[in-house]
């Protein structure tokens, strides 16, 4: 078994770009710190409106969380509706899901744009309930709620469920979505920002962010930065920013991808057409790749020590083939071949946080990500390009920082 990203070790290493470290000092208009999805997709964004950045990842592009993740462009947040409208009322919650669906719709239609190669395809998710009649409801009255509020969802009984994805539940909602190479999007995006005049560093850490009353000052091992604005796309706080960190709770998932699944097995799974996401807590992500295998993550707990992670990571894969092999009785038996920690960070309601925040001027954040998917990568990318421009949409403020602290 391979402890590493299966988007990361499928890669060809020798297609993989090579970003030099910062040396000596320089101006940008924006600088953003992350070279993840979001922070390439900002680059990108940033670069096609002409706007002069700097883009800093402390390692390489897109080996962080970007090549762990499931890589599903879902049009719905991992969160309730319901929930969402109980805290934020129905027309926040309305616009707050509406913008991830057409986030979603406009990154992919980015991508093609783009001329970048990440293996989208269409892939619906299927979030479903074995739990009982009660859990059925519940699901039931997410599903009413939304279709109440005009989003664009649908239902599979407990029989249709069945015949699509061959596992006995009580029932499943059905988003619309996509399915992409994290890793390829990431890299991409990258190479569409370098051709229009971002600049990218890799291997060059952030070491202090000090904002001044006309500019900022980002400072790493080797050199500093001096911009007018610094984009915080890390998906969790970092560095200086303590001060944030109470509101961002971090988890640790893990992630396998099995073997091919043989022919015999292949007809007992279902359809394989739709991504599932069931109702437990923490709740079970399954992907199908296109070279038969299955990707699955879950398993979700507090962080670990670093010393300790190789000896959970093994108890974890066993316990996700386990739980695995409940759902589909014919994968008993299969091993996987890569399995891999992330750490995603989850936000006090659930839902992303984008924008700027009172206490710190001159800075712009994406923070929150969650298992949202990579929608939320184009959704803060266009939510910071307009804060940036002075520019914003109708409906922008919700993503902010007073959304939470309001809490």
């Amino acid at each position: 078994m391979r402890t590493v990203p299966y988007f990361l070790d499928t890669y060809p290493r020798s297609r993989r770009p090579e970003y030099p470290r910062l040396r000596g000092e320089a101006r940008a208009a924006v600088v953003i710190v992350g070279g993840g999805l979001t922070g390439c997709a900002c680059a990108a964004a940033f670069a096609a409106a002409g706007v002069r950045s700097i883009l800093l990842e402390a390692e390489r592009i897109g080996s962080g969380g970007t090549a762990r993740s499931a890589g599903l462009l879902r049009q719905d947040y991992d969160a309730s509706f319901q929930g969402t409208v109980s805290l934020h009322g129905l027309r926040a919650g309305r616009h707050l899901w509406q913008a991830i669906r057409r986030a979603s719709l406009d990154f992919g239609a980015a991508l093609r744009r783009f001329g970048i190669r990440a293996d989208l395809t269409s892939q619906d998710l299927l979030v479903f309930t074995r739990d009982g009649a009660e859990a059925a409801r519940r699901l039931s009255r997410e599903y009413q709620a939304r279709r109440e509020a005009g989003l664009d969802v649908s239902w599979l009984n407990a029989r249709a469920f069945t015949r699509e994805a061959a596992i006995q539940g009580d029932g499943a909602l059905r988003t619309k979505g996509d399915a992409i190479d994290p890793y390829r999007a990431c890299l991409g995006l990258a190479a569409a920002a370098a051709r229009r005049g971002a600049i990218i560093h890799e291997r060059t850490t952030v070491r202090r962010v000090r904002a001044g009353r006309k500019s900022v000052e980002i400072r790493t091992d080797g050199g500093a930065i001096t911009a007018e604005s610094v984009v915080i796309a890390t998906g969790g706080p970092t560095g200086d920013l303590g001060a944030l960190r109470r509101h961002f709770r971090p988890q640790e998932t893990y992630a396998l991808v099995t073997e091919p699944l043989p022919a015999g097995v292949r007809r007992l799974v279902g359809s394989r057409d739709a991504a599932l996401r069931d109702s437990v807590d923490p709740p079970h992500v399954l992907r199908w790749m296109k070279d038969d295998r299955l990707l699955v993550s879950g398993a979700d707990q507090d962080p670990v020590p670093a010393r300790a992670l190789d000896h959970t990571l093994v108890q974890r894969a066993n316990q996700l083939m386990y739980e695995l092999s409940t759902l589909y009785p014919a994968i008993s038996g299969l091993q996987p071949e890569w399995a891999w920690p992330s750490v995603h960070y989850g936000s006090p309601d659930g839902l992303p946080v984008i924008g700027p925040h009172r206490n710190f001027p001159r800075h712009l954040f994406a923070l929150g990500h969650g298992r949202h998917g990579a929608g939320v990568a184009w959704l803060a990318a266009r939510i910071l390009l307009r804060a940036f421009t002075g520019d914003p949409a109708k409906g922008d403020d919700l993503f902010g920082f007073a959304r939470v602290l309001s809490r």
